[in-house]
Order: C-alpha cells, then structure tokens, then sequence
C-alpha cells in the first residue's frame, strides 16, 4: 500500500460531470441544455477560430512557446505593465494552485471566504496547509472580518470579485479598507475571472493595489467571456518579484500553442465581447423576471450566472431538471447556480423549473 500524506488521503476529489452525449443517452433525452459551466454560450470569438485554422495548427508538431512571448507582450500592453508583470496559465485554476505551492508550506493558513470558488480550499489542503474559510455575509465576501481572521500564520487570502457562486461583489472602498489592513508578508490572490461581465460603477479596481506595490496576484482567463474555455488558458498579474518565484515551479510548457494563438486573437475581437456582455444582460433580466414572477429567491448577479435559494434539498431538484434535459449545478443545500444562457436555453429552464416545483 502506497504511502498518502493524510492532508491528500483527506481531499474529496473534483467530481467532473458526464459529457452531454453521454447523460442524453443514459436519460434517454435529446437537445439538452447545459447552464452549469458558466460557459460562453455564443461560443468562441471568431476571431479565435480563424487563428486556429491558420498557421498555428501546422505547428503543433513543435514544442509551444514557454513563454508565451506575444501574448504576454499584447496583454502586458493592454494593461500598461511590464512583460514580466505577467504570467501564463493552463487557467487561472493553474496560477492559484502554483501561487499556493510557491509561498505556503505545510502547517500555514490561507483565509478564504466561504461558500466560494471550491479549488481555493482544495489546491490549500493539497499543500499541507490549512483552509481558514470566513462565512459571507449577505451571500458577499465579509472583508472586516477576512482581515480580523489573518494571523502571523496566514500566508495568502483568496479573494473572489465577482464571487462565484453567488454573483456578488465587493465595492473599491470596501477593498481599499480591507487592503489597509492586510500585512505586507501577505499575499492576496484576486480572482477576477467574471470581471469582464461587472456592470457596477463602484467595482474594486485591483489594478490600483499592483501599482500602488502591494503583494497581489490578479488572476484573469479566457474561458469565461472569450469563450475559450476548452483551451485552458488564464493569466496572472503581479510584481516581477513574485511571479520570479512562481515561475520557478511552473511547467515549462504549461500553454499550449492552440491556446496562445487563440487567445492572442480574442483579445482583439472587440465585437465579441460587446456581444457576449449584450446577451448575458438581457439573458439575466428575463431570468429575473421569471424567477420572480415563480416567486423564487435569487442573488442579483455581477457575473454570467444566478445564485437561487430554494427550499428544500437542492440536489433533488438539480436530478429533476436534469432528467428534463436541464443541467444546472447544485451549490450547497438549498442553492441552485444557473449559468445564464441564449434567449432559447434560459426559457427552456424556466419551462423546466415551473414544471417540477
């Protein structure tokens, strides 16, 4: 019998969920819908596409770059940082999994808030370390009491904006206070994946807190609103100094060279981005309106999907959609998070849900 460090033995693993194929077959359904992915649902940037039906498919008998040298150069050039300000990941889950095994060892905190993303307590006990996880208050990150939970032994605090899974978010003053509070030998980790969907004014600029030379790393990706979710690539942002560590461990090619040339495409496919906040705002005033008039709690949302409170056991209710040919994700007893999806597939689950409540 192997030997498994008990922090490891202890994990509850990912549980990934069946191909869509696969459930229509077993439920015996057709043309199910799928809103539990926070996926893109327009698909990717066309843009994207192009540049992987050029010449980057003709490369993939070569190694990728290592560096990423073109895409890190574009983005470092949108954001108005350094190349080396910047680092690539298979996802921004990677950077926060390296970002743990750089600067924690065993017997370390980190502070997270909770319920949020579920990889941040993962990739924290995988490492030894422990998971200091701080109730939301009004399903929101709690930033005063996060900052009254760090010690001398915290190392990093995760922090979500938009969280998911509930869609809420914390304001630039609300994080501005709570950055006063955070001790320079701390890392905090910002989490920004949905930031492309944010509508409110009063958001948290992090890009601030980087120039002011506080010890973040601002985490962003491409599988949300660029539709690049099946190609696994993220960045991070951050001083030199630290992705210089971080980089010590990365993978040499942790990005694939599909990924890179598609990425490097999106992000000049404004048009894209334009369209996907359009749908995903009238996607979620109809989903509001209906989810009221079904009189049914919800979380107003910063991000490409809802957080409802239902009554009753949610898993129930997620096996009873499904075998209406809606997936959607369970989040906890008596939540449901729906990704919000074309006009089509959002009238779909509500015709589902009126059904089997």
């Amino acid at each position: 019998m192997l030997r498994v460090p008990h922090y490891i033995a202890s994990l509850s693993p990912y549980v990934p969920g069946k191909p869509v194929e696969e459930l229509e077959r077993e439920l015996g359904i057709k043309d199910s819908v799928k809103l539990a992915s926070n996926e893109n649902p327009i698909g990717p940037s066309p843009m994207a596409v192009a540049a992987l039906t050029s010449e980057a498919i003709k490369g993939v008998n070569r190694y990728p770059d290592g560096g990423g040298y073109y895409l890190k150069q574009k983005l470092a050039s949108r954001l108005g940082v350094k190349d080396a300000e910047v680092i690539l990941g298979n996802g921004s889950n990677e950077l926060l999994d390296i970002a743990v095994r750089t600067f924690m060892e065993p017997g370390d905190d980190a502070v997270m808030a909770w319920p949020s993303f579920v990889v941040y307590p993962m990739a924290v006990q995988a490492q030894g370390c422990n998971a200091i996880k701080v109730p939301c208050k009004g399903l929101k990150h709690d930033l005063p009491a996060m900052a009254d939970a760090i010690t001398d032994k915290t190392r990093m605090v995760f922090i979500a904006n938009p969280n998911n899974p509930t869609g809420t978010y914390n304001a630039a003053s609300e994080f501005d206070d709570f950055m006063k509070r955070v001790p320079a030998d701390v890392l905090v980790v910002i989490d920004e994946a949905y930031f492309e969907y944010v509508t409110a004014e009063d958001y948290a600029e992090s890009m601030k807190h980087f120039r002011d030379g506080r010890n973040v790393l601002i985490l962003r990706t491409f599988s949300k609103i660029y539709g690049l979710a099946g190609l696994r690539i993220g960045y991070g942002i951050a001083s030199a100094s630290i992705l210089e560590e971080m980089n010590r461990i990365r993978e040499p090619f942790n990005t694939g060279t599909l990924a890179q040339a598609a990425a490097l495409a999106a992000l000049d496919d404004e048009e894209h981005v334009r369209k996907s906040r359009e749908i995903n705002a009238e996607g979620k005033a109809y989903l509001y309106g209906e989810l009221e008039r079904l009189k049914l709690e919800y979380v107003p949302s910063q991000a490409n999907f809802i957080f409802m409170l239902i009554e009753g056991d949610s898993s129930a209710l997620y096996e009873k959609l499904l075998k209406r040919g809606v997936i959607v994700r369970p989040a906890g007893p008596g939540a449901l998070r729906v990704t919000v999806g074309l006009h089509k597939e959002n009238s779909a689950f509500i015709k589902a849900l009126e059904a089997v409540l």
